[in-house]
């Protein structure tokens, strides 16, 4: 398996991932998303997007296809998008999540109220309407 950056042709695919796995795709033609893909050959076993607002990234769009769930993808592909996310200067990655809390806990990221998260990811689509208020949110400094 290698990480790599999507390809344009590619979103197609990276939509019906992350809509087979319950995730939002209403904004992703409008939002400047970067992904990563777990490539296995050829075949797209799971997907993550960054969005930069400022110095701060909103993680989104974690989804693994079920037949590379529990190798460890998820975590690579966490992982290889913090690195990015530093590489680019970002201070720090916020997300909301339904699911996967635990998850992304054990990964070093708190728990904070969604009102305390930085100002510039407010004005995103997933903290004004695709995510529902119940989504934990969550926080990780990459300083």
């Amino acid at each position: 398996m290698s990480i790599r950056p999507a390809h344009p042709s590619e979103h197609a695919a990276i939509r019906a991932l992350l809509a087979d796995n319950g995730l939002p795709v209403q904004d992703l033609t409008d939002a400047d998303v970067g992904f990563l893909i777990a490539d296995t050959g050829g075949a797209i076993a799971g997907v993550v997007g960054v969005q930069r607002f400022g110095d701060t990234g909103l993680l989104r769009s974690l989804a693994v296809h079920a037949d590379a769930r529990r190798s460890g993808t998820g975590g690579h592909l966490v992982a290889a998008a913090e690195s990015a996310a530093r590489a680019q200067g970002l201070r720090e990655l916020v997300l909301l999540t339904q699911t996967a809390s635990a998850f992304f806990t054990r990964r070093g990221y708190v728990a904070i109220d969604r009102a305390s998260a930085p100002a510039a990811v407010h004005s995103s689509a997933e903290f004004q309407s695709l995510c529902p208020a119940s989504a934990t949110c969550l926080i990780k400094s990459l300083e």
